[in-house]
């Protein structure tokens, strides 16, 4: 799976606190890419609830 955050992102915090261990958020939502195979779920719930669709999920 491959997560990306686009300039979209209004750095809101929503996917940090759905999916803490993958999504941090500073001026915009960085992704630990290492984390990404363990917390898939999370990703995807995280990008279903970015109220801009700044998580693109491939």
């Amino acid at each position: 799976m491959n997560v990306k955050v686009n300039d979209s992102c209004i750095a809101c915090g929503a996917c940090e606190s759905i999916c803490g261990d993958v999504f941090s958020v500073e001026d915009i939502a960085k992704v630990n890419d290492a984390a990404v195979a363990d917390n898939e779920d999370c990703v995807k719930e995280a990008a279903d609830a970015c109220p801009v669709g700044a998580i693109e999920v491939a």
